[in-house]
């Protein structure tokens, strides 16, 4: 079980983070802040710059705590925070299939991220050499869990309708 966690963790995470890098430094073919901030705006997340750089930085970072099994339940409570938004903003309206730009990936990624935060690092993680592990509890992974989808729905609460065109005279 620990080795199919670790196999779990590092390619997950090591996916969530370079995702957070395509948005940050434009890396693995990404648009990189500047790119990534302008379609922020234009979800209504402003100012853009503000909202892309912390939704690559929190994805950079889960992905990094998730590889190494640090924090126990705290990279994957970041991810489902971050697949609440892009779920809500970018594909909920295109229904449940990938292919449609549905609502699949970020479900699949939430779900993986809260099921690794309850199940545990395993042995072959940073929490379990440090000796943190222990400090887990299955009462503490659901409560950090719900303060990632918390955090999810309030970043959803900050977004602003586009301001309105006026016609020229």
């Amino acid at each position: 079980m620990d080795a199919g966690l670790l196999l779990a963790r590092m390619v997950f995470g090591l996916l969530m983070a370079a995702h957070g890098t395509q948005k940050l430094f434009g890396w693995f073919g990404g648009y990189g802040l500047a790119g990534t901030a302008g379609f922020f705006e234009q979800l209504g997340f402003r100012p853009g710059r503000v909202f892309a750089a912390t939704a690559a930085a929190t994805e950079l970072t889960a992905g990094v705590l998730l590889a190494a099994g640090l924090l126990g339940p705290v990279g994957p409570a970041l991810i489902v925070s971050v697949t609440i938004v892009a779920a809500a903003t970018v594909h909920w309206q295109h229904g449940v299939f990938a292919q449609n730009n549905g609502i699949e990936l970020p479900l699949l990624y939430g779900a993986t991220a809260a099921t690794l935060a309850l199940t545990g690092p395993g042995l072959y993680s940073l929490d379990a050499a440090l000796g943190l592990a222990s400090l887990w509890t299955p009462a503490i992974a659901w409560s950090v869990l719900a303060l990632g989808a918390l955090g999810g729905f309030a970043n959803l609460a900050l977004r602003r309708s586009a301001p309105a065109q006026t016609a020229a005279a």
